[in-house]
């Protein structure tokens, strides 16, 4: 008895020195340290390092992506049986897809939209599309004299349920081989993901003469869509297509966790858009970025002044065009609106003067 009294006591001995030191360790000074104090290194830094990183086994991916290149027969047949293409697994599946498209689909046109976009005007898709099938049509058909009742009618001008309309109403007159196909890459992106937009795409794919080659990359993507889009809409074809190439583009526009936000990398990505648009757009974006430098103190710049100068610049003709440039402007955040005190509503672009200088000598060169 004495022996198991002795051990108890032993045990219990060790117990209060145990939380003895866990009381005065946990009463003494706490750390100053903030996560604010890591010194991180700049976002371009961080980028031009990751680019330089050599990628493994260059040999074993490459016979992947052949192997790939062996189905893409396979892929061109779903996509004449009026299926889509959605590709998933993990890498960028960005090169393999628009190596499929250049070397299989030479004989259909090919639309491509970048999911991984922060922002995108669905609608200038659709109205890319529906002006290259209309010229399929015209190719295909000398008189166009019925089943197109808004052929008349500008493309730019007709509200997105129009323009899907006129798809529709196209079908009969086209061929059954005749489609277009609509590359997007990331249909997961957070340009698309929302339920509007997603609504859309559904019934552009509903379409019988356009094909969707899409790629996936969020674990749970599948979750955008219900069984009426993915089995009577999309009709996806699934392929497991793991390329494990890096995320470059993908990833550009993305903050890096380990890096500061920077105004170089602000005017790295605004001037990618801004390249992609028409030069009287960027004339437009170009007043309106002149007249923040020379403004620095006010709120911004009334949008009536700004059509009053771009019209007599002769960069725009009414009212109407100012605003799709707006919209394009808005919809890739190069330009906000704000209350001015007096109650107008004025643009201002959401960077430092000293970036938007660098912004125009991008756009200049």
């Amino acid at each position: 008895m004495d022996l198991n009294c002795e051990e108890e006591e032993d045990e219990l001995g060790f117990s209060r020195n145990y939380f003895l030191a866990k009381e005065l360790g946990s009463s003494g000074k706490k750390s100053t340290h903030k996560l604010s104090d890591i010194d991180v290194v700049d976002e371009q830094e961080l980028r031009a390092a990751a680019s330089n990183i050599e990628p493994k086994h260059k040999n074993e991916t490459a016979v992947l992506m052949d192997n790939y290149r062996h189905m893409y027969s396979q892929w061109v047949f779903a996509l004449r049986c009026g299926s889509g293409l959605l590709m998933y697994g993990f890498g960028s599946k960005k090169a393999l897809i628009e190596d499929f498209a250049s070397t299989s689909l030479t004989k259909y046109s090919v639309v491509v939209i970048n999911g991984y976009l922060q922002a995108i005007n669905l609608k200038q898709v659709v109205i890319a599309i529906s002006e290259i099938l209309w010229d399929q049509l015209k190719a295909k058909r000398k008189t166009l004299s019925h089943g197109l009742p808004k052929s008349h009618q500008p493309f730019s001008s007709q509200s997105m349920d129009d323009l899907l309309e006129f798809l529709d109403e196209a079908e009969a007159e086209a061929e059954e081989d005749c489609f277009v196909c609509v590359v997007i890459h990331n249909i997961d992106g957070p340009g698309l993901r929302d339920s509007e937009t997603m609504q859309y795409l559904a019934r552009l794919a509903a379409c019988t003469h356009i094909r969707i080659i899409a790629s996936i990359d969020h674990v749970n993507a599948p979750l955008l869509w219900d069984k009426k889009m993915v089995h009577t809409q999309f009709k996806w074809c699934w392929y497991h297509v793991p390329t494990f190439a890096p995320y470059k583009a993908e990833g550009m526009f993305y903050p890096l966790i380990l890096a500061h936000g920077s105004a170089t990398q602000s005017v790295k990505t605004a001037t990618i858009v801004l390249q992609s648009l028409t030069p009287n757009a960027q004339s437009v974006f170009r007043v309106l970025a002149e007249h923040q430098l020379s403004h620095p103190d006010e709120e911004g710049m009334p949008i009536n002044d700004l059509f009053s100068v771009c019209r007599e610049h002769f960069l725009v003709s009414s009212q109407v065009t100012l605003n799709s440039h707006l919209t394009e402007f808005k919809d890739h955040e190069l330009v906000k609106i704000r209350r001015h005190s007096d109650g107008q509503d004025c643009l201002y672009i959401p960077l430092s003067a000293e970036a938007i200088q660098k912004l125009l000598l991008e756009i200049s060169q």
